[in-house]
């Protein structure tokens, strides 16, 4: 077999390299020559960079992280307990053994390098496409934010990553080493930098799936939140919230409404948006989150039961809290009769379903409902984690979390919180709000409390979990490291 290194996407995605000993001769890129001419191709590059969303939240990028922490958790079977019982490896043996690696962090590794390599063309190629001025402006801005967000996600999950700001157009420019997570982050704001200036505004006729300069400004105070620069975090979510662009929707479950996702936008800033119809990509998560045997027709009209809520998750909400409404316990079959919890799962007497995933009306598998990216609570609750930990717990912080708790149908908190209080406060909030939503594992990461708080997220299903200090970043795909004699497994994997 005659192999020709022709790099369209990232050599870190190429596996073949892996197995081969053969000294072989990259010979030239089909971008340079026959591509980014015109207004269309610069378009079809644009869209390219954001096909890898796609398998990203067809179920990695939520249930990866969701399986580990203490909210959601999945059927043991086909390998997707690893996760949950922290027996993964670098190879991601058991997930390939039964072809479970769209599920799995090497999905999410790939997806991004991916994605990030073909924004990187967008960047180099596009500010020469003859084409309108002003359109090209939002198209090199859309693959700046997409670069960014994409590093965001990567070292999130693996720490230390590879920073990639260059088109491979040759063997150098692919084969490249990691960076400390503190330049990651460098490199994300340097991008929104050049990004946020040139996004639209929000506005209903922005076309849905782009992100608008507010969704820009959010992935920037998140990740700055993550980084730990707290004042900058402030910053750009208090940008977010005074543009007064977006809204919460009155009623929490709208939010997950196929019907209402138009106007969910006004909350629901940026999603992977799903179709259950072709042309169109959906998500399993639909259909993982419904119960067994399809029996759960608001559920939509294919499902297996396989992702449930921790009881003790559920147990953990005030009964006056709205967002348990998109929690079940019992359910409606086709048939009309009420299905009991004890009855909900053959594997525990107490799974919880979750409900943000129904799609009545699906076609199959596939579901129509959106899965969100962010959110508007999320800047709300960005401001009062970071006010506080930059100011203590003041007024304005008690006013950021007022406004989520507010349409949850919560009492204020206890006034006079000490800053430690205050912002275990806001972590609970997250996880009460944006439970199933991927986002609860990398808060319990960034905070360094995953070990405390993950034995405890036990059932009968999982009896036992026992994450180690190593499990706080995902292992490197051995994969890559085979592909790519410049990247280094992390420390505490090797």
């Amino acid at each position: 077999m005659q192999l020709h290194k022709i790099y369209i996407a990232s050599v870190m995605t190429v596996s073949f390299l892996a197995c081969s000993k053969l000294k072989e001769q990259p010979y030239s890129s089909i971008f340079t020559s026959n591509f980014y001419k015109t207004a269309s191709d610069a378009e079809a590059a644009l869209t390219a960079a954001y096909s890898p969303i796609a398998d990203l939240f067809n179920t990695a990028a939520p249930s990866a992280s969701d399986w580990s922490a203490d909210q959601t958790y999945p059927r043991p079977v086909v390998g997707r307990n690893t996760l949950t019982l922290f027996n993964y490896d670098p190879n991601y043996t058991t997930q390939k053994s039964f072809s479970r690696l769209f599920e799995s962090p090497q999905q999410i590794w790939t997806s991004c390098y991916a994605g990030i390599e073909k924004a990187n063309w967008v960047i180099e190629k596009v500010p020469s496409t003859s084409m309108d001025t002003a359109r090209r402006a939002v198209i090199i801005a859309e693959a700046y934010y997409l670069r960014a967000f994409y590093h965001f996600m990567l070292t999130k999950n693996f720490g230390d990553v590879v920073v990639k700001t260059s088109a491979s157009s040759s063997q150098d420019k692919a084969i490249v080493g990691k960076s400390p997570r503190a330049d990651v982050y460098k490199q994300i704001f340097a991008d929104l930098d050049l990004a946020v200036p040139a996004l639209p505004n929000y506005s209903t006729g922005i076309q849905k799936g782009r992100p608008s300069k507010e969704v820009a400004l959010t992935l920037y105070a998140k990740a700055a939140l993550y980084a730990e620069n707290w004042a900058l975090a402030l910053d750009k979510a208090k940008q977010v919230l005074i543009n007064n662009k977006y809204s919460l929707m009155t009623d929490v479950r709208d939010v997950y409404s196929v019907p209402k996702e138009d106007v969910a936008r006004q909350e629901n800033m940026w999603a992977y948006e799903c179709e259950s119809a072709t042309p169109g990509q959906s998500s399993q998560l639909m259909s993982l989150f419904g119960p067994r045997n399809s029996d759960g027709p608001a559920y939509g009209n294919s499902s297996f039961g396989s992702i449930f809520a921790y009881q003790s998750f559920f147990d953990s909400f005030n009964p006056l809290d709205k967002r348990r409404q998109l929690l079940d316990t019992n359910y409606i079959n086709k048939s009309g009769q009420t299905v009991a919890q004890k009855d909900i799962t053959p594997i525990t007497q107490k799974g919880v379903l979750v409900k943000k995933y129904m799609d009545p009306n699906s076609i199959g598998g596939a579901g129509a409902i959106n899965i969100p990216i962010f959110r508007l609570p999320d800047v709300y609750l960005i401001a009062a984690e970071a006010e506080a930990r930059a100011n203590g717990a003041t007024t304005a912080a008690y006013g950021y979390i007022k406004v989520v708790r507010d349409r949850a149908g919560l009492p204020d908190l206890t006034a006079g919180l000490s800053q430690g209080d205050f912002v275990d406060s806001v972590i609970r909030e997250r996880s009460w709000e944006f439970f199933a939503e991927g986002d609860r594992w990398y808060d319990l990461t960034r905070t360094n409390t995953f070990l405390t708080v993950i034995p405890a997220a036990v059932n009968d299903v999982y009896p036992t979990r026992t994450p180690m200090a190593k499990h706080r970043y995902f292992p490197i795909p051995q994969d890559e490291i085979n592909a790519n004699t410049s990247l280094e497994q992390n420390p505490d994997w090797k």
